[in-house]
């Protein structure tokens, strides 16, 4: 597998990245096991969960389910100093009951809900990662979700802290607004705190469709924001839009990943998508995991969030196909 540099840190990790959000809940030890070994076996290094993985598969529970099943299987296998762990605090809900059913969506739980980022619950937040997971340290520790109740100045000398004590090595953020991120990084750069070098948001080969308000999916503001700072990697959730583009056409336009993307804008990208992909012989969302591979302005790293081998092989099998020019051209001007 080939690997991509986190930022401009110089640290080296897989190009493709696996979520864990289904392990331990979903998909049980054996199985979880299976992907994970295939994950390594193939050269993945970058593994991605969160403390609150996953409340909503296991009524009644908080989270901590995939971090606990990710720290029994480095146990089993001793590959702590090959793995590269990224999980997530700020995330946990309040009153699980108040919100269930609830589907993974962030943007559907409410904003008060969530246990936020003050430095007590982070470090608790922290501490508990720590020990599911089994390790002394985390490599990437993002923000979950931006809290706009607690002072960032509070939130960002607690960060801080983790890495000087060597609990955290490199920050990240996930689900802000392009303005939040900015006043972020200030403050880090007037404080001397350490920068997030991940910005970890939805983003995929179908455009938000014109209008939308989302907190979590990359709009042109932000690529464009990325495309003007190397140090800040782009990490790429739901990059197939659950099945979207593999669907047959038909049922697209009433896909349940469509919703956001919806519009004549996203018809002219799928027929210039499903074009390339009869072209090159590969399925539709593979030729999207290659064109978000092939990016370089800004760098991306797509995250598969998978409990099934097999799906797990088909994504990776994209990483084969190397998009010509003519066929990049085609796909980003439609």
């Amino acid at each position: 597998m080939n690997t991509t540099e986190l930022g401009t840190t110089g640290e080296k990790i897989s190009g493709l990245a696996l979520g864990c959000m289904g392990m331990g809940t979903r998909a049980d030890d054996e199985t979880s096991f299976a992907l994970l070994d295939r994950y390594a076996a193939d050269g993945g290094t970058f593994l991605d969960t969160a403390d609150c993985y996953a409340w909503w598969w296991a009524k009644g529970t908080p989270g901590g389910q995939s971090e606990e099943l990710i720290g029994r299987w480095l146990a089993r296998t001793g590959r702590r100093d090959r793995t590269f762990i990224a999980t997530k605090g700020a995330g946990r809900i309040r009153d699980t009951d108040a919100v269930w059913p609830a589907g993974s969506d962030v943007a559907d739980w409410g904003a008060a809900q969530f246990v936020g980022a003050a430095a007590g619950t982070l470090r608790t937040s922290l501490e508990g990662s720590l020990r599911r997971l089994g390790v002394e340290h985390i490599d990437l520790y993002y923000v979950h979700v931006d809290d706009r109740s607690t002072a960032l100045e509070e939130t960002l000398q607690t960060l801080a802290d983790f890495v000087h004590e060597g609990k955290v090595r490199y920050l990240g953020w996930s689900n802000v607004h392009t303005w939040r991120l900015e006043r972020i990084r200030s403050l880090c750069a007037a404080n001397g705190w350490p920068q997030p070098v991940a910005l970890q948001q939805q983003h995929s080969y179908l455009q938000r469709r014109a209008g939308l308000d989302h907190l979590s999916i990359v709009d042109a503001e932000q690529l464009d924001y990325l495309r003007e700072r190397e140090d800040l990697s782009l990490v790429a959730y739901s990059p197939l839009l659950k099945g979207l583009y593999d669907a047959p056409p038909a049922e697209r336009p009433g896909h349940a990943g469509m919703g956001a993307y919806a519009g004549d804008a996203a018809a002219r990208r799928l027929a210039a998508l499903d074009a390339v992909a009869t072209e090159t012989g590969y399925q539709p969302g593979q030729v999207v995991l290659a064109w978000l591979a092939a990016q370089r302005s800004p760098r991306v790293i797509p995250l598969i969030g998978t409990t099934r081998v097999e799906r797990y092989r088909e994504a990776a099998q994209a990483l084969d196909l190397e998009l010509t020019v003519g066929q990049l051209t085609a796909l980003d001007a439609a």
